[in-house]
């Protein structure tokens, strides 16, 4: 028996294609929704249940189109996994670029905002729905050459946080689902501009960094629970990090 229908963002790789596999495995029939068409439909292909949509969180117009695809659904939609999101550079705020904050708010903010704002309907019609935000611990802290990622961060739990208070009463549970460390193929590599190895650099020494399957086994849990339950806040780590700027890591 389906669990319903899940829309995951930024569905193309990392955590977001985690979660999209590890939803259908459980259940829902997910929408796998992202800018890079070929790798949805790889994904797909590859995992029973999963469609592939495309979309960009930055484009109102994109984010109209989803929606629009998603209306008619009889029994609505019961997840939503805003995911979309990610770092670009490391530079202290004196030498920061002010459009790479742009960039990160566009993405890590304003696409939770649109993509919630326009699918909220269908998350509220039937039984009711779950927002999944794809937070981040650097939403709850801050650390030096990190500024403008946690801003967007600190907004984005904002938001989170603020919705949960103005759908109180109303079927819709609220979670943000917040990262410490992951290994994932393309987060520190976009951060760093490409650099492979100061983005291998990151992970050096440290035993165990989180997965994007273990931060989708998070979400899963999250949306999994009894509709009377709400998990408002998920923050995970890997046993070698104890916070963003102190990390254990054997010695090279």
């Amino acid at each position: 028996m389906s669990r319903g229908i899940a829309v995951v963002t930024g569905a193309s790789s990392g955590i977001g294609a985690a979660t999209a596999r590890r939803l259908a495995t459980e259940g829902y029939e997910v929408v796998a929704a992202a800018r890079r068409r070929d790798r949805l439909d790889a994904l797909a292909a590859e995992v029973p249940g999963i469609r592939a949509v495309s979309l960009d969180v930055t484009s109102a117009e994109s984010v109209a189109a989803l929606a629009a695809e998603l209306a008619d659904v009889p029994d609505g939609i019961a997840v939503l996994v805003n995911n979309a999101g990610g770092a670009i550079g490391v530079e202290p705020v004196e030498r920061a670029d002010p459009a790479d904050w742009q960039a990160m708010y566009e993405t890590n903010v304003l696409g939770v905002l649109r993509v919630t704002q326009a699918l909220l309907p269908a998350l509220e019609r039937g039984t009711g729905g779950h927002v999944v935000v794809t937070g981040s611990i650097a939403g709850h802290l801050v650390y030096e050459g990190g500024a403008g990622y946690t801003a967007a961060k600190h907004g984005a739990t904002a938001l989170v946080e603020t919705l949960r208070l103005e759908l109180n009463g109303r079927p819709v549970r609220v979670t943000e689902v917040a990262p410490g460390m992951v290994h994932t193929e393309e987060f520190s590599l976009v951060r760093l501009r490409g650099d492979a190895a100061a983005a291998a650099k990151v992970y050096d020494g440290v035993d165990h960094p989180l997965t994007a399957e273990d931060v989708a086994d998070c979400i899963a849990f999250a949306v999994t629970r009894p509709a009377h339950v709400n998990v408002d806040l998920l923050v995970v780590k890997p046993l070698a990090q104890a916070a963003p700027h102190k990390v254990a890591r054997r010695p090279s």
